[in-house]
């Protein structure tokens, strides 16, 4: 046939599309009548196809998931690129997350939102937070919010009331506010964790800021910085920001008085005396007037200072202020001298008439930047106008390069400075402004100066009071300076004063526009022994560019210090503050939950509680170190004691981790441990850490690695099995075990045991104290993890993939509920790694350790949680030579190849495993390639004697004998090998195939179970020259060749009857090319089955049997891949939408529980299973789906450990034989029914046939009493005539097409079924041509549905089963009871042999 006529069938199939598809749509199979089914391949999770169960994410962003109790894993939302979630808790039906994320699934929201579980939909906390937030804290008491992180305020809204680092968001009210404690500061401020005490009556704050405690604590002026004139109308933060100096500022007022000493508002700019002439301004009588504030250069303010006249029938009464140079009105917050309130006005703001309130401080929403500002007066009280106080205040302090610019400002002692060292020269740049200019130092220093030699600016701005500030410079654009080329990188050195050390930035000043960069976050002070703070530019240690000329050009302009909050400790310059003594706190608060107090100031001593010693002891003990150190987690129990976590140490004394207890800091034994804590958690009297730490800090305790436990009654360290393999960011305890989330890819059983696949999430049991197997399989890092009432749970990181059920290689498979398939957690992990410093006992593997799963890079989860990068070293067979396609990827662990086989010593039921993959047995041995798993005891061993080389493709079980091939090499022996698992020892046997063998299938053939049938690429086998397919005698342990041969390669071989089938890239020896050929036992000829296939055959099936129904599966000379069938006459191609990268591995046919539409391709009660690495233009990447001959169903998703879309290599079964005849019983009421209907029409007859067959059965089976008790092979009748009518008649309704017949092994091989039978065949032999040991049929932890399953039982005594329908038994037989609704006769499975029947119910137990 040529390719014209192959193409002239083109078979339209239907495919379910993605958007479609309900899993309940979905074909069931009956994995039931397969025995124990094995699903295997290379990947480590699998889930159940649906529109959203392929799960692979960007890695490079934060994904939040949800994970039902079952592992139903659904995506929720996705952070912006970079972005993180970090902290979450749930109250009301609604979850909290927080992190540093600007939007969730593309919308906008400012690191916080609320999910509701009840709509599945987000919402904006107000308009969110304007930083980090690193810790949720949900009280359900007071339906209030608690968020703690690196944030200021929340954003659009008044951020004087707001402290810094803590908010409360009210759920009733949907509001943020400030806590009652104002907020929390420091230097770089954070909190990262907030908790209850164990009474519930406190709260608890760990982080990096501290606090004050005073004794007799009063401030100069009640409320004010002593440099500035007290007044109620301002706030110790308002008068603590310097003003801009304006004398030589542009201010005009118009109209303005023209009475003598009122007339000039220069003269109230900084006031030299009292209200009077010369020091009060009045505007023209009965007129609104405009006061202009001129810069010309672009300034950063924060707000106006504004006193009013009190002289008699003057005054002003409302005003408004809008910017130069865009004229927006500006919102302005100011103290209510009043109330004490703040409050907010734009259009009107009042101005107080009280003479006591000498001026009032009215604030921008945030600093502006502008050039002037504009002032209208709008009412007046008698006949006009008039202020005595008017300035501008900066948004903390400032100092330029130019002397002569820095003039001191109103009420301040001295103005900045600036020392200058090595040549400067002035140079004017246009600014942003229009026609205007502004004067900046440029040096240029010769390429090659030494810093210490280079020409230098330090800075000495005034600052009024001490606090903590940001620091930036000013950096002019290279681009209207025409001196990119010339452009370098600088070294500013920030002295914050007080004796603290100094803070070196390096910043590159080639910038093309006007750039502020911030160069220092902390505290400023300004007392001694230096009163002002200082910063210093030099050029960097290691300058970058190449200079222009021989020079470098480095400018200096001016440095600008943001006031972010106020140390009350202190009073300003030369001022005398009221503080008698004082106490520092670190990284520890305590609130407990009663009265109002300023956190950021000073607290007086009286609001110090016990546990507040906690913060202060911390403090002492660390001293500087406090600059770089962070309170990461803390816990309390109840009985008081208080653990502290995260990265902090003094020498020789505590570290990382501390105990607080009796009012006393308390080091924990061998002080500490040796990295960053990032978690705690408490339960059954022990305390878990988890962290980046490696051992104790004194001493050593092996197995701590990530995550450890400390028995505080024994005062104790111990491991948590081995520990993990990277960083622990959280810890969760959840229904009574600990959950891990962070940056690791290991989890190890021991101290010296091996390790198991957990990437970023691991489950430990607290009662059992080992690792569990969680539900789903994540690729990546996670950060959060919030346990849900009902099992639930939400997870969140930089997830690259995640599926619903985690597999390392293979898991067991059958049918759930509902009949859908599920899958049995198997405790044996494969592809094992060992702890670094630990080594196996001798090894029965080539080979050094390696890595398990490819790794993603993903970036920072944050500054405190880096991620960890690992290597790719998967162990995989090079692609095949010649015309084969090469094979999917298999990285470790891939399990390839499985067979069943049952233990003659023990009988128990083993599963055997190939691939590529290593693990290590309770022995602590390493072993690779080949595993058998116990299903009973669960336990895992390998293969003794010589290590297998390669990876394993194919396996076969043959009584107590294994055959064993791939592209591999066992000792001497390439491709293929024999293994004896009675006596535990490879055969001696010559082997040697030749050619570089690579053994894709190894098959028994089914009516000769001497002879194994063994085929892939090679060219000979011992002395024949058999090519790609070859014979093994197992009688004359002897290769013979099929026929005349063929050559070239075989990848599938299937068997109808005394004919074999192959499928690859073959030549007959006559020449002819065939995809597909057949092989005639009886005739010893090869021949070709139709032509034209596209390319080569990968995967080959036949249809029970029928050579006129055979499906195969392969790839074009393009790679294209292609689905084809063959009707008898002629291929035709199955268009599922396949798409180039799918690669098909394995084709099976399977039964159905329900019949599907009737079609010519496909009897209505079974399914093509195809699996592999699946793409289809229509429903994506799976890797299996079903094809029912009319329509594919996507049907099993898997990933490997990159996070990429995994590779499933086949289903592998227990039973030889299987019907895929669909059962259905009726109901009984039906059954009584029709038995009365028949029964009547026939009674006088059977009346008489019965009474005949009751007297011979008697009297050739009578049973002696004393019989019944023993347990002989005997055979025993029924009785009672009902019973045997009864029979008769539910035969009759059931039908015989799932009741077997009762058959020897060897009839089985001479009765062949007829044409259009419902088995697939009685023979010993599987589908795929692998012998399988007859194994029982319910696999361990199934899940039966109520319509076909029933209950096990077992046989009491035996029964010949000579009538229609009846099922004949022997006793101890294990069978499935299927139907127990009549109770003389039941109807059942063996499940050794999967054949059906009705038995006597009396001869169960």
């Amino acid at each position: 046939m040529n390719s014209a006529a192959f193409f002239r069938i083109r078979l339209v199939f239907t495919v379910f599309s993605l958007v479609t598809l309900a899993y309940a749509d979905v074909p069931r199979v009956d994995f039931g009548r397969m025995g124990t089914v094995a699903v295997a391949g290379s990947f480590i999770g699998l889930g159940l196809y649906s529109s959203n169960s392929t799960h692979t994410f960007n890695p490079s962003a934060s994904t939040l998931v949800s994970r039902a109790a079952n592992g139903t894993i659904n995506s929720i939302a996705w952070t912006n690129v970079g972005g993180s979630i970090l902290a979450g808790c749930i109250l009301n039906n609604v979850l909290y997350i927080g992190g540093n994320f600007s939007s969730l699934s593309g919308q906008a929201y400012a690191n916080v939102a609320a999910y509701d579980l009840s709509s599945r939909s987000f919402r904006a906390l107000g308009s969110g937070l304007d930083d980090a937030v690193d810790v949720l804290y949900c009280d359900s008491s007071a339906s209030q919010v608690w968020a703690g992180g690196r944030f200021r305020h929340p954003v659009n809204v008044d951020a004087l009331s707001y402290g810094g680092s803590v908010v409360v968001y009210d759920v009733k009210s949907s509001t943020w506010q400030p806590p009652a404690f104002t907020g929390l500061t420091g230097t770089s401020p954070s909190v990262r964790s907030i908790v209850p005490s164990s009474s519930g009556s406190s709260l608890y704050f760990g982080g990096s800021f501290t606090t004050n405690y005073g004794v007799n604590v009063t401030v100069a002026n009640g409320t004010n910085n002593p440099n500035v004139p007290y007044s109620t109308g301002a706030s110790p933060f308002s008068s603590s920001l310097v003003p801009l100096p304006l004398a030589p500022a542009d201010v005009v007022a118009s109209p303005s008085s023209s009475e003598d000493g009122f007339s000039n508002i220069s003269n109230i700019v900084c006031p030299a005396g009292p209200d009077g002439p010369g020091n009060t301004w009045f505007s023209a009588n009965n007129a609104r007037t405009l006061i202009t504030i001129r810069t010309n250069k672009y300034t950063t303010a924060r707000g106006v200072r504004l006193g009013n006249t009190f002289l008699p029938n003057h005054g002003t009464r409302t005003f408004q202020v809008v910017t130069i140079p865009d004229n927006n009105p500006l919102k302005l917050t100011y103290i209510d001298p009043t109330t004490r309130a703040n409050v907010s006005c734009t259009d009107s703001c009042p101005l107080m008439t009280d003479s006591s309130i000498p001026y009032q401080d009215f604030l921008f929403e945030m600093a502006d930047t502008l050039t002037g500002v504009q002032i209208t007066l709008l009412e007046w009280e008698g006949s006009s106008a008039g202020l005595h106080l008017l300035q501008v205040l900066s948004d903390g302090a400032f100092a330029s390069a130019l002397n002569t610019d820095n003039r001191a400002s109103c009420y301040s002692p001295s103005g900045s400075s600036v020392d200058l060292t090595g040549t400067w020269h002035a140079e004017n740049v246009f600014t942003t402004i229009a026609a205007t200019t502004q004067t900046v130092l440029v040096a240029k220093p010769s390429v090659g100066t030494p810093p210490s030699n280079s020409p230098s600016v330090t800075w000495h701005p005034y600052v009024s009071a001490s606090g903590y500030y940001d620091v930036y410079l000013y950096i002019p654009g290279c681009d209207d300076m025409q001196d990119c080329a010339a452009r370098t990188s600088v070294k500013l050195t920030t002295n914050p004063g007080g004796g603290a050390l100094p803070v070196e930035k390096t910043v590159s000043q080639n910038v093309h526009a006007d750039t502020r960069v911030q160069i220092y976050s902390g505290y400023i002070a300004t007392f001694p022994p230096s009163y002002t703070s200082s910063v210093k530019l030099t050029l960097a240690d290691q300058p970058t560019g190449n200079g222009f000329h021989g020079n470098y050009e480095i400018i200096a302009d001016r440095v600008q210090y943001v006031l972010i909050s106020l140390d009350s400790t202190v009073g300003g310059n030369n001022g005398t503050g009221g503080l008698t003594t004082s106490t520092t706190g670190f990284g520890f608060f305590e609130w407990t939950k009663q009265g109002n107090v300023n956190a950021t100031g000073v607290l007086p001593n009286t609001t110090e509680t016990q546990l507040d010693q906690l913060s202060t002891q911390l403090a002492t003990a660390l001293g500087s170190t406090t600059r770089t150190a962070v309170v990461n987690a803390l816990v309390a129990n109840s009985d008081g004691q208080v653990f502290l976590g995260g990265l902090f140490g003094v020498t020789n004394g505590p570290t990382n981790v501390v105990e607080f207890k009796d009012a006393a800091i308390i080091p924990l034994s061998n002080n500490g441990l040796n990295g960053v804590v990032n978690g705690l958690a408490i339960a059954n009297n022990s305390l878990f850490v988890g962290g980046a730490f490696t051992d104790v800090v004194s001493g050593s305790v092996e197995g701590i690695r990530g995550i450890a436990k400390y028995d505080y009654g024994s005062s104790s360290w111990a491991p948590l099995g081995g520990g993990v393999n990277g960083v622990v960011v959280t810890l969760v305890v959840a229904n009574g075990r600990l959950v891990l989330t962070g940056n690791f890819t290991e989890v190890y059983s021991s101290v010296d045991g091996y390790g198991s696949p957990a990437d970023g999430l691991a489950i430990w049991d607290l009662n059992g104290g080992e690792w569990v197997k969680q539900n789903g399989a994540f690729i990546g890092s996670t950060s959060l993890f919030v346990s849900v009432s009902d099992g639930s749970s939400f997870i969140a990181g930089n997830i690259a993939a995640a599926n619903e059920f985690s597999a390392s290689g293979w898991t067991l498979i059958q049918s759930g509920t509902n009949g859908q398939p599920s899958f049995t957690s198997t405790p044996s992990t494969l592809d094992d790694v060992f702890p670094s410093g630990t080594n196996p006992s001798p090894s029965h593997t080539p080979a050094a350790r390696r890595w398990n799963k490819a790794r993603l890079d993903t970036g920072l989860i944050s500054w405190l949680f880096p991620r960890l990068k690992a290597a790719v070293l998967p162990r995989q067979s090079p692609p095949a030579p010649g015309g084969l396609p090469p094979l999917p990827p298999a990285p470790a662990p891939a399990v390839l190849a499985a067979a069943f086989w049952t233990n003659s010593s023990s009988k128990h039921q083993n599963v055997i495993l190939g691939g590529n993959f290593t693990f290590v047995d309770n022995s602590r041995t390493r072993y690779s390639g080949v595993s058998i798993y116990d299903v009973k005891t669960q336990f895992i061993h390998g293969l003794q004697g010589d290590a297998i080389s390669g990876v394993v493709y194919s396996l076969l079980v043959q009584d107590d004998t294994l055959f064993v091939g791939g592209n591999l090499t066992v000792g001497n022996t390439p491709g293929f090998a024999i293994y004896d698992l009675k006596n535990n020892q490879w055969s001696s046997l010559s082997l040697v195939l030749k050619g570089s063998p690579f053994v894709r299938s190894i098959t028994l053939r089914p009516t000769d179970s001497n002879t194994v049938i063994v085929a892939g690429t090679f060219t000979g086998a011992g002395s024949t020259t058999c090519d790609a397919i070859c014979a093994w005698d197992v009688i004359h342990q002897q290769w013979n060749t099929l026929g005349s041969g063929i050559h070239g390669q075989v990848a599938a071989v299937d068997y109808s009857e005394g004919i074999l089938v192959a499928g690859g890239y073959i030549t007959l020896s006559d020449g002819t090319s065939a995809n597909v050929a057949k092989y005639d036992f009886s005739s010893s000829t090869w021949a070709a089955i139709g032509s034209g296939l596209p390319g080569p055959v990968t995967a080959l099936r036949i249809n029970d049997k029928n050579l006129n129904s055979i499906f195969v599966a392969g790839k074009s000379a393009d790679e294209t891949s292609f689905l084809a069938y063959w009707d008898g006459s002629s291929w035709n191609i199955i268009d599922g939408g396949l798409v180039q990268s799918t690669t098909v591995s394995q084709l099976d046919l399977v039964p159905l529980r329900d019949q599907h539409i009737a079609n010519n391709v496909l009897a209505q009660d079974r399914a093509l299973l195809i699996s592999g690495t699946l793409s289809s233009s229509t429903f994506g990447n799976v890797s299996s789906a079903l094809f029912d001959g009319k329509s594919f169903y996507p049907y099993i998703t898997s990933i490997s450990g990159s996070g990429a879309q995994g590779v499933i290599a086949g289903f592998f079964h227990s039973l030889s034989t299987f019907s895929s005849a669909s059962r259905h019983v009726l109901g009984v009421g039906v059954v009584i029914l029709i038995s009365i209907a028949i029964s009547a029409g026939i009674v006088f007859f059977l009346l008489l046939v019965g009474i005949l067959l009751t007297l011979f059965s008697r009297e050739s089976t009578a049973i002696d009493p004393k019989d019944w008790d023993q347990d002989e092979n005997e055979s025993l009748r029924p009785s009672s005539l009902l019973e045997h009518v009864n029979a008769a008649t539910r035969s009759a309704i059931i039908g015989n097409a799932a009741l077997a017949e009762t058959t020897s092994p060897e009839d089985d091989r001479r009765q062949a079924p007829s044409r259009g039978s419902e088995e697939y065949g009685t023979t010993e032999q599987d589908h795929d041509g692998w012998r399988r040991a007859e194994t029982p049929a319910v696999p361990a932890g199934a899940d039966y549905d109520q319509e076909e399953e029933g209950r096990l039982a077992h046989v009491r005594y035996s029964f010949e089963g000579q009538g229609e329908g009846e099922l004949p038994l022997e006793t101890g037989t294990e069978l499935l009871v299927l139907d127990d609704r009549d109770a003389a006769w039941w109807y059942v499975r063996d499940v050794a042999t999967g054949r059906e029947g009705v038995v006597p119910a009396a001869y169960l137990y």
